[in-house]
């Protein structure tokens, strides 16, 4: 029953997911121009060279602000790793070994026997 829940929860993050790739892309290339315009305008010298590249700067901040939606693409990215991960995650069985002959009766026999 867990297998199914993670599958269902899988399957639904996967689809939002899928929804949500044109939105990431342009999310992806609008934060990449903000982030070189900025580089730019803190190593532009002419007051014109700072003025074009906040320009630029404003303008990829829009696109990047447009494209908030493809945040639910992020968090659907998360939940389908987080899934993923708890797939393959495999039970860890301890089993501790006393040396109580009443707790290892069957053990001890065991070797008597033999």
């Amino acid at each position: 029953m867990k297998k199914f829940g993670l599958f269902t929860v899988g399957a639904i993050a996967a689809l939002i997911l899928l929804a949500n790739v044109g939105p990431l892309i342009g999310l992806a290339i609008s934060l990449g121009i903000l982030y070189y315009s900025f580089k730019q305008l803190l190593s532009a010298e002419s007051v014109f060279a700072k003025i074009a590249w906040v320009v630029v700067l404003l303008i990829a901040l829009s696109f990047a602000i447009s494209s908030f939606p493809s945040v639910l693409g992020l968090v659907a990215a998360y939940i389908l790793f987080v899934v993923y991960r708890k797939w393959n995650k495999s039970k860890e069985t301890i089993i501790e070994e006393s040396d109580d002959p009443f707790t290892n009766f069957e053990k001890q026999w065991a070797n008597l026997k033999k």
